[in-house]
């Protein structure tokens, strides 16, 4: 599938101009005039990055920044603004902003900054098929097997685990070996990793 530039900005003279530089480039463009219709046309799933426009009438850059997490979360944004200040810029690349340019911006400097965020979005592409990958080993543990798996990830050794869930060390090792199995995870390192991933022990 061909990538896509989502540009959001205000300014239509503008808007209009870096479309046409971006297309230029060889890359297909979607324009949209703010945050809120960008949010009313959420777009489909597929490659691509959103150069966006960071002080906008009603919702601002970092604003809608923060809400692509729900219509558009492996969707890098790339900061395109002429009006950025410092608190401004350090809350965007706080939110994850994937690069920051000052208006104007030469073809050059845009076409790399597009060319890196499209890199940005294949590698958090495979890490989310990557999780989803790993949400599926977990969801086959039967709930006995959830519980030991949530335990023995968090450091608690097959004795406390035992005691926790009221059995025996022998059929703690029993389940511990079942986990291990279906999540084919040759460590405890690489099962705390896969917790990690799928969210089960926070960000990693």
């Amino acid at each position: 599938m061909e990538p896509v530039v989502h540009v959001v900005d205000d300014d239509h003279s503008f808007r209009t101009a870096v479309g046409r530089l971006i297309a230029t480039c060889g890359f297909r463009v979607a324009l949209y005039e703010s945050g809120e219709m960008f949010l009313s046309q959420p777009p489909a799933p597929g490659p691509g990055c959103i150069l966006l426009d960071l002080q906008m009438p009603g919702l601002r850059g970092v604003e809608l920044q923060n809400r692509l997490a729900e219509t558009a979360p492996l969707l890098p944004v790339i900061y395109l603004s002429g009006q950025g200040d410092i608190h401004a810029t350090v809350l965007a690349i706080k939110a994850g902003a994937e690069d920051f340019l000052e208006k104007p911006a030469s073809a050059e400097a845009l076409k790399e900054a597009i060319e890196r965020a499209l890199l940005q979005y294949e590698k958090r592409r495979l890490d989310d098929a990557r999780a989803r990958g790993f949400e599926d080993l977990v969801a086959s543990l039967t709930p006995r097997e959830s519980e030991v798996f949530g335990l023995m990830v968090r450091g608690q050794r097959n004795k406390q685990i035992a005691y926790a869930i009221s059995t025996s060390e022998r059929t703690v090792k029993a389940h511990r070996h079942c986990v291990m199995e279906k999540l084919k995870a040759h460590s405890l390192a690489e099962a705390v990793s896969i917790a990690e991933r799928i969210g089960l022990l926070g960000p990693h």
